[in-house]
């Protein structure tokens, strides 16, 4: 492959970026936009792979919720159905003649014994009924602790809370072109702070007549800022010691560019360290364009207005703005 002849032999190589070389072994990018790794683990038992906890801890505000209700309504559906297998005439106050009213008043005793309410009209008086209330009352006791956990480890947990542009740009920099892309703080009062940013590129070059993976960490402008009020865009000049230099958009395709970030810094809400990746892959790279301005003046001329509607917005290179 003759790209493995433009690099420059002198570009940094970065070995401990936790990725093999062998091409063979790797599906699609390497590092997700969200910064989670494009990785699925298999070959161990599942309860070994797999942690209820955490995972509830990292999907999606929606799917949390749905999981809550979900779970909610299945627990109370098998203790309905256990309350019926024990009968109905256990329970005083059950005042439905059909089967679906019935199961109908036992699903809802059931929802209130869950959540302690107990209302009282529907009432055991059977031992079955008793037990199976009694264990259902300790469940529905344990249940609302461990999501009292879960409720406070999502809110309470550090993040970065940083948003990046949906694209890297190639653009005219100082006589030659640099990679850049930006990134800003999108939650009111998480300024971050001491913020360093490492940026490595995975190329797919030949090696001994076989394809192999070589990472570099790219050189940037700037590595660290004191702290990230407003935007950041991150450049990395294509000078004659950069990796990319002389890549262009079908290179890039066939040496199956990705370029990976990993940004640090202090949060000072949290007042503890966080980080969050992203990645861009080769069509991800957008040539020829330029970012525009995302801030501005308030009209008093006062306040400076980061507009985050923005982060994305750019123009062809050679536009006028």
């Amino acid at each position: 492959m003759a790209l493995l002849k433009r690099i420059n032999p002198f570009s940094k190589v970065n070995n401990d970026t936790g990725f093999g070389i062998n091409a063979a072994g790797y599906g699609g990018r390497f590092i997700n936009r969200d910064g989670s790794f494009n990785l699925r683990r298999e070959g161990a038992p599942f309860w070994h792979r797999y942690s209820v906890y955490h995972a509830l801890l990292n999907i999606s505000a929606w799917q949390f919720v749905l999981f809550l209700l979900f779970f909610f309504f299945t627990v109370n559906l098998l203790y309905a159905s256990i309350y019926w297998m024990v009968g109905p005439q256990q329970l005083q106050g059950v005042i439905g003649t059909t089967f679906w009213q019935r199961f109908k008043e036992l699903y809802f005793f059931s929802a209130e014994t869950f959540t302690t309410v107990g209302y009282g009209r529907v009432n055991p008086v059977g031992d079955g009924a008793n037990l199976v209330a009694t264990i259902e009352a300790m469940t529905g006791f344990l249940s609302f602790a461990v999501v009292t956990g879960l409720i406070y480890g999502r809110f309470s947990r550090p993040r970065a809370h940083l948003l990046f542009s949906d694209n890297a740009l190639i653009s005219p920099y100082r006589g030659h072109t640099a990679l850049m892309f930006r990134m800003a703080s999108h939650k009111e009062y998480h300024t971050l702070t001491d913020v360093q940013i490492q940026v490595n590129l995975a190329l797919l070059v030949e090696d001994n007549g076989h394809l192999i993976y070589k990472y570099y960490e790219l050189a940037l402008e700037r590595k660290r800022v004191d702290s990230l009020s407003m935007n950041w865009t991150v450049v990395h000049p294509i000078d004659e010691n950069s990796p990319l230099n002389g890549f262009g958009q079908e290179d890039m395709r066939i040496a199956d560019v990705e370029v990976y970030v990993l940004v640090r810094g202090f949060n000072e809400v949290y007042s503890n360290l966080v980080q969050q990746r992203t990645s861009y892959t080769f069509e991800e790279i957008i040539f020829n364009r330029r970012f525009l301005p995302m801030y501005r003046v308030s009209k008093n001329g006062r306040t400076t207005i980061l507009e985050l509607d923005k982060l994305n917005a750019s123009i062809e290179a050679d536009s006028e703005a």
